[in-house]
């Protein structure tokens, strides 16, 4: 008994099954790419102290600029330099957010046979 004639369980039916698969896979391609640019151009701010201090980072976390205003310079730089580190941090979590949401949107509806 060899089994003579059934390859590999590979039929027409899971031909074109794979053949769909590739085919969404390179239009999940194409719409990454499409998003990776996307990211670079966008510009996310996190702030902190009410707006006294703002941290402008791209979609993919790329730090663009940081702003100050006068009266956070009063603060001290003890207290400055915590009101900058939660800025960033808030622009990053606001980043990474937007990020993990556009990939959801680009792959949402994707069903890959065979995973």
């Amino acid at each position: 008994m060899t089994g003579k004639g059934q390859g590999f369980g590979f039929g027409l039916g899971k031909m074109k099954e794979l053949a769909e698969a590739f085919k969404k896979a390179q239009q999940v391609q194409e719409g990454a790419k499409r998003l990776q640019e996307e990211l670079e151009q966008m510009e996310i701010q996190g702030e902190s102290g009410g707006g006294l201090v703002k941290v402008i980072v791209s979609g993919n976390q790329e730090p663009k600029r940081v702003e100050i205003a006068p009266d956070a310079l009063q603060q001290g730089a003890e207290l400055l330099s915590d009101l900058v580190t939660v800025a960033m941090k808030d622009a990053y979590n606001k980043s990474t957010t937007t990020m993990r949401e556009r990939m959801e949107e680009l792959t949402s509806g994707l069903e890959l046979p065979g995973f």
